[in-house]
């Protein structure tokens, strides 16, 4: 029975450890099922379209994603929506429509203007259409409407919708602003109802003129004089139809013109033509517009003026050809029927610098099946493309039909002209001669053979220089030149100095260098350096394959001044190594520090080396009757690693890297410190916990010396006055310092610091004694001692459990239950 209640408990245990592992693993799954799409901010969408976006996901995929997690399908519906939404926000088209209406002076009298609309309904997509010209018509950044603030136009048509501006001066004075009635009259004091309606501006100056000269005898005289402009211009509707992007009917300004009309409404389709658009007017076709015209040259023939009720159409192309490869602006193009190849390649901006102008590869379509074909220069005039053609321009060759190089030890490298008979030598001195490094035993010609396979000639350059007519190699096309230099034939030469030096490091080997110049090159010896001898360590060489466990050679060279190292004339070879020692007996001052309760606090220095704590407190002059001695502490900033190497002996870069380490430990270790006490609510504190050595002030003055520790450089004694209080921090209710209780516990100070707060580690509570020293909870709470600090750190949070780890659960012990009932059985 007892080893049924084992087997039974055993698993119980593992069916436990399987059921949280299971918990976990469900919490780590986001549950999106209860995500309310209308509850997010445009910031949360932005967010997760930022997200989706470093991930290369597209909104399918994204919603797709979201939809196996567990979305319902109303929510997904909503979050395309409001993707869209968001993205449509960012639009420049949104942008640009403010901007239109902010127009200063004359405005559209008719408050619906479709310009507006149509530019806001622009869909902000990238266009990749290769038709010539689409990109300028669906390009949303560019403003493109008609300028209301030009001056009147004499031609201006009058309509009803217009206001008209009477100005009249000289002998008299008036103004009249005069709106243009549904009738097409405007209403003139003194005159009465004039018609002006399909009159221009200038016939409806002269008709008022005249209407107005009884009123005003010195218009007759022209002693007064009248003016009439434009005020705020009414709207008309104009309707695209074809192939037009967005077809439809526009509400426009009535100073706007063809262009403004097809920007409205984003151009052609990929379909429509940009050589034959049509307006109708009345029924009849008044103009036809080139827009190449316009997009090759700048100019706008037949952009007329619109006019209520006009009709553009746009109908299919004639001939649409593609102009490939390297042309300045390849596209798809639309030639007319007395249009050549030469102008197709105008439209196409061109050659590009390194094209084959020689002749364009056509692909053709015939009745049948495809063909291709060859255009020479010769034919580019009187060449007609045909629909479907697909015109390809190639690269020039990348070779060069009269070229020769030279590399390495000349002062002119590089490529020259092959000239007829040009010889080596002659090439050699249009390189302005060899360097005085030039290895002059041997040179080499690499030569491209008719089959595109290479060879090396060998040339003797002592020879060739020497006049040899032999060596003197004439020259053919591609060939390469190659003369060596003599350090490129031998490996880099090098000496290194470390130790003593101010400057240790490699340098490069000089001919006849000297140890003195070495040691100068350095920066000079240090003031540790050992000057009874200088090690150099110099590279073994061997002939022979025999093995020899020696790896090198070792000089010791002996000196009796300081002057005589710096004055050597050892001379090295490549690949010494210099080693200048310390001397044995030279010792760096070491600084120590006391401060507080004692007689002389102040700076002193060590006067041997196993100086210890009591020997600076005698020094100085004892402590005083106010020292608090269990509160002493140390502090010492070097790591035992750098005290057991004798860091205060050290100079140099070896002396800076292990300070950078001890200040690169110090930084991690207070940021763990922070880790651990960091909350919320938490108050900070700042411990110089890595620094301070816990020592037993009390026990060493009275002579145990087992706590008597050396000193070493830098370390700061601190004997503090009597402490009465003891400080609580971090998840406490109430951090502050508390008076000192002789044997009160720890909990009797968390209590008078509140308590313990909900997030509170009671575990994990340790305590910091005056002196450095600290104390974790293990069998039970530390003591606590005058001046201790009482550190509370933060609980880890942990996650809670959804629905679906409760679920989990609930199977789990649903199958643990049924598991032990067959056991029992």
């Amino acid at each position: 029975m007892n080893r049924l209640i084992k087997r039974c408990m055993l698993v119980l245990a593992g069916l436990c450890w399987l059921f949280m592992a299971e918990a976990q693993a469900q919490v780590q799954v986001q549950d999106v099922s209860k995500i309310r799409v209308e509850q997010l901010s445009d910031d949360q969408v932005k967010r997760i379209i930022t997200e989706a976006e470093k991930r290369h996901l597209t909104d399918d995929q994204l919603i797709q994603s979201l939809a196996q997690r567990g979305m319902p399908a109303a929510e997904q519906q909503k979050l395309r929506s409001r993707i869209a939404l968001v993205r449509q926000q960012n639009t420049p088209a949104g942008k640009r429509a403010s901007n239109l209406a902010d127009q200063q002076g004359r405005r559209v009298t008719d408050t619906t203007t479709a310009f507006l609309d149509s530019l806001v309904l622009v869909k902000d997509t990238a266009d990749t259409s290769r038709i010539f010209g689409a990109k300028l018509f669906r390009n949303t950044d560019i403003r493109f409407q008609p300028n209301l603030n030009i001056p009147t136009p004499k031609n201006y048509v009058i309509g009803t919708g217009d206001e008209l501006m009477l100005v009249l001066t000289g002998d008299n004075e008036a103004s009249y602003t005069l709106p243009v009635s549904p009738e097409g009259t405007v209403n003139i004091d003194y005159v009465g109802i004039v018609s002006v309606a399909g009159l221009t501006i200038e016939d409806a100056s002269d008709k008022i003129r005249s209407q107005l000269r009884s009123t005003y005898p010195q218009l007759s005289s022209g002693r007064t004089r009248l003016s009439l402009t434009l005020g705020n211009i009414r709207s008309v509707k104009v309707t695209l139809t074809g192939y037009v992007t967005r077809p439809g009917t526009y509400t426009l300004p009535s100073l706007a013109n063809v262009f403004h009309a097809l920007y409205a409404s984003g151009g052609p389709t990929d379909k429509g033509t940009f050589r034959n658009i049509q307006l109708i007017r009345n029924n009849k076709v008044i103009h036809t517009i080139d827009a190449y015209d316009f997009l090759t040259k700048g100019i706008q023939p037949g952009n007329v003026r619109l006019e209520d009720g006009d009709v553009i159409h746009i109908p299919v192309f004639d001939r649409h050809v593609t102009v490939d490869g390297l042309v300045n602006n390849p596209g798809i193009f639309e030639p007319i029927a007395d249009e050549t190849l030469e102008d197709l390649l105008r439209f196409a901006g061109g050659f590009a610098p390194e094209a084959y102008r020689a002749k364009v590869k056509v692909l053709q379509i015939t009745d049948r099946q495809r063909s291709v074909a060859d255009i020479y220069a010769e034919d580019f005039t009187t060449y007609t493309p045909q629909n479907g053609d697909q015109y390809i321009v190639e690269e020039v060759l990348d070779r060069y039909a009269n070229r020769v190089a030279i590399e390495g030890a000349v002062f002119r490298p590089g490529l020259y002209a092959l000239t007829e008979g040009l010889t080596l030598r002659q090439l050699i001195q249009q390189a302005d001669g060899l360097k005085e490094d030039a290895f002059m035993s041997r040179a080499y010609i690499n030569r491209l053979n008719p089959d595109n396979t290479q060879q090396l000639i060998t040339v003797d350059l002592t020879k060739l220089m020497a006049g040899s007519a032999q060596e003197d190699q004439v020259l053919q096309r591609e060939d390469k030149v190659l003369i060596s230099s003599i350090f490129d034939l031998r490996e880099e030469y090098t000496v290194s100095i470390s130790g003593q030096v101010r400057k240790p490091g490699q340098f490069e080997y000089i001919e006849q260098m000297t140890l003195g110049n070495l040691i100068q090159l350095s920066g000079g010896l240090a003031e540790a350096a050992n000057i009874e001898y200088i090690d150099v360590a110099r590279r073994i060489r061997r002939n022979t394959n025999e093995r020899d466990s020696t790896i090198s050679e070792l000089v010791r060279i002996n000196f009796d001044t300081r002057e005589e190292v710096v004055q050597s004339d050892f001379v090295l070879q490549p690949f010494d190594m210099v080693s200048v020692h310390t001397s044995t007996g030279y010792q760096v001052q070491r600084i120590v520090r006391i401060e507080g309760e004692v007689n002389y606090p102040g700076e002193y220095a060590l006067l041997k080396k196993d100086e210890t704590i009591s020997d600076l407190i005698r020094r100085a002059g004892g402590v005083t009757e106010f020292a608090y001695l269990p509160g002493a502490s140390l502090q010492r900033n070097a790591s035992d690693a750098l005290v057991a190497q004798g860091h205060s002996a050290l100079t140099g870069a070896a002396r800076q890297e292990l300070a950078e380490r001890e200040k690169e430990q110090a930084q991690i270790q207070s940021q763990v410190l922070e880790n651990t006490l960091q909350s919320q609510d938490s108050v900070e504190t700042d411990l110089f916990f890595s620094n301070y050595v816990g020592i037993k002030l009390d026990e060493i003055l009275e002579g145990n010396t087992k706590y008597d520790i050396p000193l070493e450089d830098k370390d700061v004694i601190i004997v503090p006055r009597q402490l009465r209080t003891v400080m609580v921090r971090g998840q406490v209710l109430n951090p502050n310092r508390i008076v000192y209780q002789k044997g009160k516990p720890l909990k009797y100070y968390i209590r008078q610091a509140g308590g313990f707060t909900a997030k509170a580690h009671k575990r994990k509570t340790f305590v910091q004694h005056a002196n450095g020293s600290v104390e974790g909870s293990s069998m039970g709470y530390p003591e606590v001692l005058p001046g201790s600090e009482i550190i509370v750190p933060t609980r880890p949070e942990r996650e809670k459990l959804g629905v679906q780890a409760w679920v989990s659960m609930g199977s789990v012990a649903t199958s643990l239950a049924a598991v032990i009932v067959s056991l029992l059985r």
